[in-house]
């Protein structure tokens, strides 16, 4: 590829090549730069976020949340999806399982010297699909060039704020909640790991990555007959999986949770690749599921609104709160003998999200 068409440290030196990147590349490629007065195409060092008015005076205990997450994956492209799309997936999806209505997002890029402007423009292309999916504006960003000895590939850290009136907790598990995921686990990391290494398993598997905000913002306004809130608790099976997610929950709620194996949505190609590769599927990375605690008497109505969702299409009741070895996720084989679901030791395929 001609010498132009790769990424120099003149490019994040601040004069024109740098400007050009960013007006040709950045700017150019995403569609949604404002949430006030002062946007991503303002330049300026920083943006403005205007605040629902009506929102605010309907809930007086309204609060922001703001997550932040930096993002190596490798390979960038996969089938499913790139590390543009899972940035913008996971900073959304942090927001979204505690509830929150989603205001805008920042980027910030570090790309090594040599890297391809054309893939820098598919990553960004990609970040902007998915931030128009779900209405939310890219408001303010950075962009840093690195030798290419220092960094093998581009790095995407994203901070994303939003808005809720009672957050959703991880640690609000009570005795009795039924335990639902919102679809077929570990596609994300067997995806990218079957591309990385070259394995062939004769399936098209694919990430999951994907933005749930609209999925999860329904069962949000699900109440009990007492007006609490049917979701107690939520989680994003990222990194160490479900059996990390499950175990967390677990041991902030001083709660045991016991999972059901036959229940357990699982695709035949991610168990067979697993099986293969001595890998549980329990530990593998998920950029597009939830783990959502309910309580008894609405998991019907929950699953049912998950349902009505492309993206939870699948989703299951896999297990339920018990006030059994509390700090502990028990999982029930399909013979009925159990096994404690440990919290991973390591991460069994790096660089994934």
């Amino acid at each position: 590829m001609a010498k132009e068409n790769k990424i120099s440290m003149e490019h994040g030196a601040g004069g024109q090549q740098m400007q050009a990147l960013i007006g040709d590349i950045i700017l150019k490629n995403f569609t949604n730069t404002k949430a006030g007065s002062v946007g991503l195409d303002s330049l300026d060092d920083g943006a403005t976020i205007e605040l629902d008015r009506d929102f605010l005076n309907k809930n007086q205990n309204a609060e922001l949340v703001m997550t932040t997450d930096s993002h190596v994956v490798k390979p960038i492209f996969f089938p499913g999806g790139d590390i543009g799309k899972v940035a913008i997936c996971g900073a959304i999806n942090d927001l979204a399982v505690m509830g929150a209505r989603p205001l805008a997002v920042s980027s910030g890029m570090i790309i090594p010297e040599g890297f391809s402007i054309p893939d820098l423009k598919k990553v960004v292309e990609s970040m902007n699909a998915a931030l128009l999916e779900i209405g939310v504006p890219l408001i303010t960003g950075d962009t840093k060039t690195v030798e290419g000895t220092a960094l093998d590939s581009i790095m995407i850290n994203i901070a994303a704020i939003g808005i809720c009136d009672t957050p959703v907790r991880d640690c609000g598990l009570q005795i009795g909640d039924k335990i639902i995921i919102s679809g077929y686990i570990a596609d994300h990391g067997m995806a990218l790991l079957t591309k990385r290494e070259g394995f062939e398993f004769n399936s098209d598997l694919e990430s999951d990555t994907a933005p749930l905000w609209k999925m999860i913002e329904p069962i949000l306004e699900v109440r009990t007959e007492t007006g609490e809130r049917a979701v107690t608790a939520m989680k994003d099976p990222t990194r160490g999986g479900v059996a990390d997610s499950l175990n967390e929950m677990a041991q902030k709620s001083n709660v045991g949770i016991r999972v059901y194996e036959k229940e357990l949505p699982i695709r035949e190609a991610v168990f067979t690749s697993c099986e293969m590769l001595g890998l549980d599927p329990l530990e593998i990375a998920n950029e597009g599921k939830a783990v959502i605690g309910v309580r008894p008497e609405c998991a019907k109505a929950v699953l049912e609104l998950l349902r009505s969702h492309p993206y939870g299409k699948d989703a299951a009741v896999v297990g339920e709160v018990t006030e059994d070895k509390p700090g502990k996720v028990i999982l029930v084989s399909e013979l009925g003998s159990t096994r404690y679901v440990d919290v991973p030791t390591g991460d069994p395929i790096p660089r994934v999200c």
